[in-house]
């Protein structure tokens, strides 16, 4: 995985997958019905199962209303080896993907209830939960981007295969959604040639080496009067008051994952948002997901721009 990766995260830790699993047949039996809901390669064993979807899940997922059958559903679950997102395919039949993100329910707040017409840019889109909620809100243009790098994380952590996008490609014909989904990585978003009212930059500073940078690019691509909802990792000793980064070693915040490079606290975001062209980071919340901190906020342009 390059150190450029835009993929999203908040994952179970692999220590509470653990204490969850029971006895050897049980197990054998739980392990079976994942792999035959999820789709995955019966030639690969996965490192970790994708974690049964929880209420915090389920309540996220159904903020996008996709009514299928079963026969559907099962042709969508069987192409997918492995969800990012969750999805509600059919409430009444409460039958979900089984996402690894976990519990983004501290996001929904943040979120506007109508983006009226608004041109939406989601970076880092994996599953594309987020780009399709947008257009569901009424979004006029939606551009969801992925360099789809997170094929090499989801093999080391979780030993299943992708070819980067199936996820997406099956919500998006489900929904019938006209989202404009490109394989682009973040660094080079100034191809776009456009700038959007709105973007999504969710779980992506803390994974790329030049989180500066990446705020620059990400103040070029927004219009004016636009805003951009940013989450990211926190620091692990959650210093609010200090601009210091905290630096994680290799494999520190999630098992397998060396690509977690940065803490980061209000402070420092604010600091980093005023250095990119932005007029601050207004904070929202300051979540423990699973043991793991996280900052939610919103980069402003400036008044006059």
């Amino acid at each position: 995985m390059s150190s450029r990766t835009t993929t999203g995260d908040n994952i179970t830790p692999n220590d509470d997958l653990t204490s969850q699993q029971g006895d050897s047949e049980p197990q054998e039996s739980e392990d079976s019905a994942v792999k035959s809901l999820t789709g995955a390669d019966e030639r690969l064993t996965p490192l970790e199962a994708p974690p049964e979807p929880t209420a915090a899940e389920r309540q996220v997922a159904d903020l996008i209303q996709i009514e299928t059958d079963p026969e559907t559903a099962a042709a969508v679950l069987d192409r997918v080896p492995l969800w990012f997102h969750t999805f509600s395919l059919d409430r009444s039949r409460e039958l979900y993907t089984h996402g690894v993100a976990r519990d983004h329910r501290y996001r929904v707040p943040a979120l506007p209830e109508d983006f009226g017409g608004m041109s939406v840019l989601d970076i880092g889109t994996f599953d594309g939960f987020y780009a399709f909620l947008a257009e569901a809100r009424g979004a006029g243009r939606v551009v969801a981007v992925d360099n789809e790098q997170y094929r090499e994380w989801v093999s080391s952590r979780w030993g299943v295969e992708l070819q980067g996008g199936e996820g997406f490609a099956a919500i998006r014909e489900l929904l019938d959604s006209e989202v404009d989904y490109q394989r682009i990585d973040a660094f080079d978003l100034d191809e776009l040639e456009e700038t959007f009212d709105f973007i999504f930059c969710f779980g992506i500073l803390h994974r790329v080496e030049n989180p500066l940078g990446l705020l620059k690019i990400i103040r070029r691509r927004l219009a004016a009067g636009g805003r951009v909802l940013l989450e990211t990792h926190g620091a692990a000793d959650r210093t609010f008051d200090s601009a210091a980064v905290h630096i994680p070693v290799p494999g520190e915040v999630y098992a397998r994952d060396d690509f977690v490079y940065w803490g980061f606290t209000p402070a420092g975001l604010d600091a980093m948002a005023r250095h990119a062209g932005f007029e601050g980071f207004e904070l929202i919340d300051t979540p423990v997901i699973d043991s793991h901190p996280r900052v939610l906020g919103a980069l402003l342009p400036d008044p006059l721009d």
